[in-house]
């Protein structure tokens, strides 16, 4: 049993260690945010000099932008047309996937004071004016306002804004809220730390500083990746991200509960050497199968290998003096 147990130690640290890394700590180090589309490219942003910088899964820099204001990097989901809003230059940015500026949005002269803006698709917008207290549907290709919905509630904390399926969700630092388009609360659910949403398909995903939450339409929010020592944290449709101690990391997506996550962290991998990443179906509970169609586990296996095979040597050891005894 204990050379069992010793194996399996084995087997985990071995699983765990860490590698080197393409990013070093100073590529990473003062990092406010962190993005990661679906090549495996990796966006750093950082506040203390308003930079956005883009490197492929290598760590070889492809592009870099340096900004005058604060912006908030919307999503990079589509690595050739990235938003990026600045409340405090009331305008948007769309770059190419070079960080190159392809399209300016200025709202200065169209609107109020707006206080969030989403980028719905590559011809319309979603505007939060604070100052009118309206959401406002809009076209930026031919400047047209398609809807204006009232919309009165203040946020001093606001982090993002979604709209999806007829439906407003509102992130602050603090909860996460979702409305009708009438503005009727459907859904209001506390969030240390948010900081963003990501949608996929018909999901929607808060990004907070060190997990990652699941959206379960107006009945809760589920964590799918945790680290409580992460800096910061990000997904792709294949990989969980994370910064820590001015490291990167990459992990495999796998469906686990957060209290799974508890008892083992998953694998550790370089970003310039990633194994082939896994994507786990949710498995539906199975009835209780009869005791001889029970499938054995494979530790239980190991140990009864290495019992029989412990059996197997005694006997034959026993065997071999008995034989030499009756010479």
């Amino acid at each position: 049993m204990k050379l069992i147990h010793l194996i399996l130690i084995l087997i985990f640290c071995s699983l765990s260690a860490q590698k080197s890394l393409p990013l070093d700590t100073l590529k990473l180090k003062e990092a406010g945010d962190m993005f990661a589309d679906d090549y495996g490219n990796l966006y750093i942003y950082k506040n203390k000099d308003f930079s956005l910088t883009k490197y492929d899964s290598l760590g070889k820099q492809i592009g870099k932008m340096m900004l005058t204001v604060p912006y908030k990097v919307q999503s990079v989901q589509n690595p050739l047309t990235v938003p990026l809003f600045s409340e405090n230059a009331q305008e948007l940015k769309l770059v190419d996937q070079n960080l190159n500026e392809i399209q300016k949005v200025d709202f200065k002269q169209k609107f109020g004071f707006i206080k969030m803006a989403y980028a719905e698709d590559l011809q319309q917008l979603w505007l939060l004016d604070d100052s009118a207290k309206r959401l406002i549907q809009y076209n930026f290709r031919n400047e047209t306002t398609i809807n204006s919905y009232p919309f009165d509630a203040g946020f001093d904390d606001l982090t993002d804004l979604l709209v999806f399926e007829n439906k407003v969700y509102i992130l602050t630092r603090k909860s996460l809220i979702v409305y009708t388009l009438k503005f009727e609360k459907l859904f209001e659910v506390p969030v240390e730390n948010g900081k963003r949403f990501r949608r996929e398909n018909e999901s929607v995903l808060v990004i907070t500083k060190n997990s990652i939450l699941k959206y379960i339409p107006e009945k809760e929010l589920v964590k799918v990746f945790e680290d409580t020592d992460a800096q910061i944290v990000d997904k792709n449709t294949l990989s969980f991200f994370e910064i820590k101690a001015n490291k990167l990391y990459l992990y495999s997506l796998e469906k686990r509960t957060a209290k799974e996550q508890t008892k083992q962290e998953p694998t550790e991998e370089t970003i310039g050497q990633p194994s082939e990443p896994s994507v786990k179906e949710p498995v539906e509970k199975e009835a209780e199968k009869p005791a001889e169609t029970t499938e054995v586990p494979e530790e239980k296996k190991v140990e009864n290998t290495l019992e029989k095979l412990i059996e197997d040597t005694s006997e034959v050891q026993a065997a071999g003096i008995e034989l030499y005894n009756h010479q």
